[in-house]
């Protein structure tokens, strides 16, 4: 699938791709697979979606943070891809939520961003296995997550 028009198709507006916070590689590729390292909510202004669900943010916040968080991926893959290499499926998602001890809802949560996968990539392509867990996050961003793909080389 040609990503890039996938995108603009759907009228998506990416956030400016994140550079790396750390020695880490945001993108790798190994053999047929595409792994992307956890990537955070970063808005059009530069900003990153930041607080607790379940204190700082609803539930529908949180899930529309995890939305965002497919938007700062998308521009990544655009930004760094090879336009060459096109997106088979989705496989593997990890959703991680920074929520307080007394929220539970994190598959609702991470909903934001499948359903974004699922718009882009479709129902067969886009959804794949999945995790979705709470914990404390760096910088206090609401949502982290991070997939792997399988390509076309």
């Amino acid at each position: 699938m040609d990503l890039l028009n996938r995108i603009k198709e759907l009228g998506l507006v990416l956030p400016k791709a994140p550079k790396p916070a750390g020695v880490y590689r945001p993108l790798l590729i190994v053999d047929n697979y595409l792994f992307i390292s956890g990537h955070g909510p970063l808005k059009i202004d530069g900003k990153l979606i930041v607080g607790k669900v379940g204190l700082d943010l609803d539930r529908e916040k949180g899930k529309k943070a995890a939305r965002q968080v497919g938007l700062t991926m998308l521009s990544s893959m655009v930004s760094n891809l090879d336009p060459k290499i096109k997106i088979k499926r989705l496989v593997k998602v990890l959703g991680m939520v920074n929520a307080t001890p007394d929220f539970r809802d994190y598959p609702y949560v991470i909903n934001g961003f499948s359903e974004l996968m699922v718009d882009i990539f479709g129902s067969e392509n886009g959804i794949g296995v999945r995790s979705a867990v709470g914990m404390s996050l760096p910088q206090n961003i609401a949502v982290e997550i991070e997939v792997m793909f399988e390509i076309f080389n």
